[in-house]
């Protein structure tokens, strides 16, 4: 790895600058709603957090003091939004007890701890996991910590710069190894990736118009069937598809009366006199494709049992 992942690095998040912008990411108004974001937003989206957190305000509750006083089976009612609501509000309240353990609900106490021993005792905590304590340390407290997430892991193992079954320190240290401890640039590095696996690295991915498609170890070489990569050439088996659509015909009820196939017929006959090429593209599209080995071998089995028309 070394210099050479270090600039693999760095050209992603230039080319993922220059395509999205900045995220201005994390979108809370304080440092205890990015917290209390961050740890609802465990196995659920952004805008479910949104309404619990909304709730949470509404009720004048979104502060250490606030949810201290409150009872855990209120605390859900007001968090159902976010999914899983009686665990992540155990959750909350331990965070809570843990605050005012530790720093008697001062968060400036909270942020003066080295990161280090601060990271440490939020995994003690039970209900907060890596990605959380990280949300936190970089998010609401601007500790130089690089946030890991399941897009960050795709998007990594896709361009080979990380086995698909490494672990989340092995994945951080990728990061955190070759870049410098900026904590600005691991927010927005981390955005853009999250960014870039809800858009277009799903996962069944968009290769084709993802800013990092010519990048070293590009899986835009796919097996179209399997999306296994293919980064050899020798390993890519090339298919031309035609795909002919048939229109939609809607007739009026005075057609209708007459034969049903008419128009079919006659728009068969028109279009039989243009080359493939000539026709609509909601009729007919022409496209190559990659395959692996094994899937071709499928697909040429099933040509010849004539499953395609």
């Amino acid at each position: 790895m070394g210099e050479r992942t270090a600039k693999n690095l760095e050209e992603i998040y230039k080319r993922l600058l220059a395509k999205f912008g900045p995220q201005h990411w994390w979108p809370g108004r304080t440092k205890f709603e990015v917290m209390v974001g961050a740890i609802l937003t465990q196995n659920t989206s952004w805008e479910n957090v949104e309404k619990a957190i909304d709730n949470l305000r509404r009720e004048k509750l979104l502060s250490p003091k606030g949810l201290k006083g409150i009872h855990a089976s209120k605390l859900a009612a007001l968090i159902r939004p976010a999914g899983y609501f009686n665990v992540k509000a155990k959750r909350l309240k331990n965070f809570i007890d843990f605050l005012f353990k530790e720093y008697n609900g001062n968060l400036k106490e909270m942020t003066k701890e080295y990161w280090v021993n601060l990271r440490i005792k939020l995994l003690s905590v039970n209900g907060i996991g890596p990605e959380t304590a990280d949300s936190i340390l970089l998010y609401a407290l601007e500790k130089p910590v690089f946030v890991v997430d399941a897009y960050t892991k795709r998007i990594l193992s896709r361009h080979n710069l990380v086995n698909r079954r490494a672990d989340y320190q092995t994945i951080q240290s990728i990061f955190m190894d070759n870049l410098n401890q900026d904590t600005k640039m691991y927010n927005e590095y981390h955005a853009l990736l999250v960014r870039l696996g809800k858009e277009l690295c799903r996962p069944k991915p968009f290769c084709e118009i993802c800013p990092l498609n010519n990048l070293s170890y590009s899986t835009n070489y796919k097996c179209y069937s399997c999306n296994k990569a293919l980064p050899r050439p020798q390993e890519r088996y090339q298919l031309n598809l035609e795909l002919h659509r048939a229109p939609e015909i809607s007739p009026t009820e005075v057609e209708s009366k007459k034969d049903p196939a008419a128009d079919v017929k006659s728009l068969t006959e028109q279009m039989g006199k243009k080359l493939a090429s000539e026709l609509p593209d909601d009729i007919y599209t022409s496209y190559r494709v990659n395959l692996c080995r094994k899937c071709r071998d499928t697909f040429f089995v099933r040509f010849k049992n004539k499953e395609f028309v």
